[in-house]
């Protein structure tokens, strides 16, 4: 993970050193402001990563004559299938339908989200995925 995080902090560099380029030469905000923003994410992840890898084994990516395989083995654990996105997914388009339509439609989305957002918080709990 260290090559990753400078790897990211260096492109937050060259972001930053592009946004006042361009912020002084274009003159216009919504690119500039957009440039700045990208700046704050490369320093976040940038961050985060190089903050992390002081606190983890050093793996495979950071060792230069590592092999693939010796990066192989188990990643972590990921969700076989979940309706719950779905269920978040028409919610969310019911409410900004009722950014469209009327404000009236909220009322019909914020059940539908909530109900998602229940079940995918609890998904783990009940069920035939309970003991995993």
């Amino acid at each position: 993970m260290k090559i990753q995080g400078k790897m990211f902090i260096w492109l937050s560099v060259f972001v930053l050193a592009m946004a006042i380029v361009y912020g002084v030469w274009s003159k216009e905000p919504a690119g500039t402001t957009a440039l700045f923003l990208a700046f704050g994410l490369c320093i976040m992840v940038g961050y985060y990563l190089a903050f992390t890898a002081r606190r983890v084994d050093v793996g495979a990516q950071d060792d230069k004559e590592a092999d693939v395989a010796d990066d192989a083995g188990e990643l972590g654990f990921f969700s076989p299938h979940s309706w719950q996105p779905l269920s978040l997914g028409i919610g969310g388009a019911l409410a900004f339908l009722g950014v469209v339509f009327g404000w009236w439609l909220l009322y019909f989305a914020l059940p539908v989200i909530l109900v998602g957002l229940w079940g995918w918080v609890f998904e783990y709990y009940r069920g035939e995925n309970q003991n995993q």
